[in-house]
């Protein structure tokens, strides 16, 4: 073979290998038509706003840092313009603990559906902080602790294991104390507490029942044998609604007497806003209690008795008595027998 015939054959290959070349760059470039779907205006709206985030991720990173001192040079400022921080650490240093025993009977756990017995933890809860923080912390009982609360408190409070201050026990209290030391808060007991003997265990019933099982607790403490009362509330507040209150609120009015050894003052303190509380001084200055004042001018203790507890339900207005069925358990009220 010629040199002249050699060259063209070498430069006719060539050319096939680019043209082969060029044809299979071709078929791997993705074609308009095939793979790929045109971008929809809501598509390139968030592609920019995702863009402008990555762009301002160091300007939201400076201002973090810049609300972070502010708030720090603001806590400074107010330690140093007001001392009720400082106040309160020396306070505590000066906590008595009270010698008076407080138990939550939690024993109506088949009495109560789920709802209440969420209800009932979260009054357990406010109980346990109130006293922690309390000026004459009582000591602190649950009692027949088990049940639907423990696997509630389990599920949505772990934390419960590592409170301090407290005794938790499975058994029913009748089984931990002395039955001449007990003494069952409930506000159908015709007995008035006077004052509190710090000597004796008093016991708030765990139900939050809306009124459901009326009458139960004082029944079990008859059946136990054990001495009940409820708070001296009629002799000091007049009420829109019915006399039940609910668990915690029974218990921060018994921290608010250690305290100021004033039951008007710890009950005005406590009562929540809804229940429309006055002094019975002041109710007996209305013309609208004129009648009840004649009552308790004549010598009839109005407050304890089973007809002024019935008028009190007939006069309270609708929309207080729901709101204090939710939020109300039978164990109230209390007073210590003589």
């Amino acid at each position: 073979m010629s040199s002249e015939t050699s060259s063209a054959f070498i430069e006719t290959s060539n050319v096939e290998r680019k043209q082969d070349l060029t044809e299979d760059q071709e078929k791997e470039k993705p074609r308009l038509d095939e793979g790929i779907e045109p971008v929809s205006k809501r598509q390139m709206k968030k592609l920019i706003k995702q863009k402008q985030w990555e762009e301002q991720r160091e300007l939201r990173k400076q201002k973090r840092k810049e609300k972070r001192k502010r708030k720090k040079l603001e806590r400074q400022c107010q330690l140093e313009s007001n001392s009720d921080g400082n106040d309160r650490k020396r306070v505590r240093r000066h906590v008595v603990h009270s010698t008076l025993r407080l138990i939550i009977d939690c024993s109506f756990d088949d009495l109560m559906v789920l709802k209440d017995i969420k209800k009932l933890h979260k009054q357990i809860q406010r109980c346990y902080a109130e006293n922690r923080r309390a000026l004459h912390p009582v000591q602190f009982y649950l009692t027949s602790h088990g049940g639907q609360l423990k696997k509630n408190m389990d599920e949505n409070d772990k934390g419960w294991v590592n409170w301090k201050d407290i005794h938790i026990k499975p058994e029913h209290y009748s089984e931990l104390i002395k039955k001449e030391d007990l003494i069952y808060l409930t506000s159908d007991s015709p007995n008035i507490l006077k004052e509190l003997d710090e000597s004796k265990a008093y016991v708030i019933g765990g139900l939050v029942d809306h009124n459901h099982h009326k009458g139960f607790t004082y029944k079990q403490a008859s059946d136990f044998g054990i001495h009940h009362a409820q708070l001296p509330l009629g002799s000091f507040v007049k009420m829109n609604s019915r006399k039940v209150l609910a668990v915690n609120h029974v218990f921060e009015i018994i921290l608010g007497y250690l305290e100021t050894r004033n039951w008007q003052e710890a009950f005005f303190t406590i009562l929540p806003q809804r229940k429309g509380a006055i002094p019975t001084d002041k109710a007996c200055e209305s013309s609208s209690q004129d009648k009840q004042c004649a009552m308790v001018e004549d010598g009839s203790d109005s407050d304890s008795s089973e007809e002024e507890y019935s008028k009190n339900e007939t006069e309270s207005p609708h929309k207080d008595e729901q709101q204090d069925k939710e939020n109300s358990t039978e164990s109230t009220m209390q007073s210590a027998p003589h």
